[in-house]
């Protein structure tokens, strides 16, 4: 029972003795005290009020003071905090060791991520056959200055020759896409602005789809809302300017799109949603319809559902239609009435957590506990 009560006796005491240390602190700079306005809203018939509504423009030399003041208050505070110094070495210790993820098969190679303990990002790495060494493919560390860009998608062309991927730059949303040649490891002048919460999809070695935006005002895309994303198709060895517009939606500037496309290349697969809950699913016969033009498989946005795969002439769903743990169902394209779909995996007990297919088989996750 001593031995039980060990633990959390030490952190307790430690506990303490770190707010005592805390509260002891004197002598820091003083945080800004931020002017309020008289602004208000009427929401539903209720007033709201926004006074410090003014901070939201971060280009104003106001808001750039009172965030200069504001971190040296903070600063100063941390870094008279006597044991700031032995938490840092601490946690140091406990986070430096070397990472690796899942491997990943691409064509002939084999590529995961390692992180060598303390490194901002995990570097990427390829293996021709899983025989001859490994070399850095990516390394996302490296690709500014500042080490603070980050990997997004990385997907590679149907012959797997080629190599597109995302870069996300500090942190933020706005994402470039860079295509690489992967056997020279070279890069194409092949280079996509203004992608956000995009995914990229082949078309063979041609080109590939994705989810972007016109160009934004560069003083204020950071802060700025984002409306009406656009579904595009690069071309490769051609400039962003000549990419064609596949998909817009000029009634709903907030609707979100995802495109990816089947195997076979017949079908586009478009997912739209209006926020973190709920999607429609509509699809394009490509190699029929010269037009595109996308018709609903299955209607938003009351629902959460995501494509998984298209076989025998129908598409297998990833729904909670009518199933709260979600199930897998197949819709016929031709007859994509709900009361057509036909239960591949139905819901169990354990929420379906995730769905993928391996060759012929279907991989389920569950969430259990």
């Amino acid at each position: 029972m001593k031995r039980a009560l060990l633990i959390p006796i030490i952190l307790m005491t430690n506990q303490l003795i770190a707010q005592q240390a805390v509260l002891q602190i004197k002598g820091f700079i003083k945080p800004p005290i931020a002017r309020k306005e008289e602004v208000k809203d009427i929401y539903f018939n209720k007033e709201i009020k926004d006074p410090y509504r003014w901070l939201e423009d971060d280009n104003s030399t106001e808001t750039t003071s009172w965030v200069e003041q504001e971190n040296a208050s903070t600063y100063d505070y941390l870094k008279k905090i006597p044991f700031k110094d032995f938490v840092n070495r601490d946690l140091k210790g406990m986070w430096n060791y070397v990472k690796y993820s899942n491997p990943t098969k691409e064509g002939p190679n084999f590529l995961y991520y390692k992180n060598d303990g303390l490194q901002n990002q995990s570097v990427l790495y390829i293996q021709k056959d899983g025989k001859d060494m490994a070399e850095e493919f990516i390394n996302p560390n490296t690709l500014n200055d500042a080490g603070t860009s980050s990997l997004g998608s990385v997907v590679f062309s149907r012959n797997k020759k080629l190599c597109a991927y995302s870069v996300s730059k500090a942190g933020s949303d706005w994402q470039d896409i860079y295509v690489m040649n992967v056997e020279r490891k070279s890069m194409l002048k092949d280079v996509i602005n203004y992608s956000k919460f995009s995914n990229i999809a082949w078309k063979g070695e041609e080109g590939f789809y994705y989810s972007g935006y016109d160009q934004p005002n560069e003083k204020n895309k950071f802060s700025a809302k984002t409306e009406f994303q656009k579904i595009f198709f690069h071309m490769i060895g051609t400039s962003q300017k000549e990419d064609k517009l596949i998909y817009q939606d000029q009634k709903h500037p907030l609707m979100y799109k995802s495109i990816a496309i089947t195997e076979d290349e017949q079908w586009l697969m478009l997912s739209l949603s209006e926020g973190t809950d709920g999607n429609e699913l509509q699809i394009a016969d490509i190699k029929n319809d010269p037009q595109q033009l996308f018709n609903v498989l299955s209607k938003g946005f009351d629902i959460n559902q995501d494509f998984i795969d298209y076989e025998d002439g129908k598409f297998l769903v990833y729904t909670n239609y009518n199933a709260p743990n979600y199930q897998v169902v197949a819709i016929d394209p031709q007859r994509p009435q709900q009361s057509n779909w036909v239960t591949v995996i139905p819901e169990q007990g354990n929420k379906l957590d995730g769905v993928h297919r391996v060759g012929e088989n279907l991989i389920c996750s569950y969430l259990v506990n």
